[in-house]
């Protein structure tokens, strides 16, 4: 399996993933996948894919937010959406996927990431509850359990406040339980 960055080859194979591995949900990531993708080309994420063989297995995105901190607006990032094949799911690739691209994470300075999910498997990678770390949620819709955070090596302990997300979260409507 090669973790690389996804390719506009790609696109149909991703969005054919994520329908699949979403379910019920599926026809709505994968359109917000696609608009995400102007923040990423815009240089302000990542989109990295597990392929083997010419095979999309997994696909993990990552785009720009804001920490409105009270000094100032500070670039973070959300890690949003993870994917594997469902067939595939429970083998480690999506921890590949997660692990790989924080390690990117570090390297651009990023100095915090933020997610919504189920805390028994973040935590694998180091992320805690926001709140407890000197967060807001975005949303009252967010269980506060599932507001995640990971501070990462540029993280400076002014860094504290309430996560705005991207408008193209807002415009799909993919913020909080549903």
């Amino acid at each position: 399996m090669r973790i690389r960055d996804e390719q506009p080859a790609d696109h149909d194979a991703v969005r054919q993933l994520h329908r699949a591995a979403f379910g019920d949900h599926g026809p709505s990531v994968a359109p917000l996948v696609h608009a995400l993708r102007t923040i990423v080309a815009a240089g302000q994420g990542l989109s990295l894919v597990a392929e083997q063989e010419g095979l999309i297995l997994g696909h993990v995105m990552f785009t720009r937010s804001l920490l409105d901190a009270p000094r100032q607006l500070v670039d973070v990032q959300v890690l949003s959406p993870v994917a594997v094949l469902p067939e595939l799911q429970g083998q480690g690739i999506g921890s590949t996927l997660i692990r790989a691209a924080l390690v990117i994470m570090a390297e651009r300075s990023v100095p915090v990431v933020f997610l919504e999910g189920p805390p028994a498997y973040y935590s694998r990678f180091g992320f805690g509850p926001g709140a407890e770390q000197g967060f807001r949620k975005p949303s009252l819709r967010i269980p506060d359990a599932a507001f995640q955070a990971l501070r990462l090596p540029a993280f400076e302990s002014w860094m504290s406040g309430t996560l705005v997300y991207s408008d193209t979260f807002w415009r799909h409507d993919a913020v909080g339980l549903r």
